[in-house]
């Protein structure tokens, strides 16, 4: 069965992101999905320094290992001042410094959810265009707004329910 590791760009415990991702396992029965936290994978802030003295992290060369054994990804990401949380870049830009593209040339769900309406559309649009030069194939994106009104109880909108499940397709045969 293909692999996909799913993550949120979030770095908080408490992340709609990540709930989005816990979410979104169970609707998945045609892959084994993943569910990580980059917190998991400790990075300090890159710099070229630190990787001349020390080399790449530990949890970098983890991360880098997960993302070898994925044949597909989902990254859900909040949207901090419209672009990009700190601490997902960060681990990108570590991640970049290991073999090869980040994503590998695999296919990768990006999706951003957020409590306010606009469903993280900066954010989206800002990650859609960049991620391809990290070795993504683009799926998506797929915007989640007013978190907290459409996923209630375990129970999503059915609109954007049926949106997901759409795009969970597009990523399944993308990978197959």
């Amino acid at each position: 069965m293909k692999k996909i590791l799913a993550f949120s760009g979030s770095m908080s415990s408490a992340s709609i992101n990540h709930q989005l991702i816990e979410f979104m396992s169970g609707l998945i029965d045609k892959a084994d999905v993943q569910v990580i936290r980059l917190t998991d994978f400790e990075a300090p802030l890159y710099s070229a320094e630190i990787e001349s003295q020390e080399g790449i992290p530990d949890g970098v060369t983890k991360l880098k290992l997960e993302f070898d054994k994925a044949d597909g990804f989902i990254l859900s990401t909040p949207e901090f001042n419209s672009s990009i949380p700190g601490g997902l870049k960060n681990t990108m830009d570590w991640l970049s410094r290991t073999d090869g593209k980040i994503f590998q040339e695999k296919p990768v769900l990006l999706i951003a959810a957020s409590p306010g309406g606009r469903g993280g559309s900066s954010v989206l649009n800002h990650l859609s265009s960049i991620i391809p030069f990290w070795g993504a194939k683009l799926v998506g994106p797929f915007s989640f707004p007013s978190f907290h009104q459409n996923l209630v109880d375990g129970e999503m909108n059915a609109e954007l329910n049926a949106s997901l499940e759409m795009h969970i397709g597009e990523l399944i045969e993308a990978i197959e």
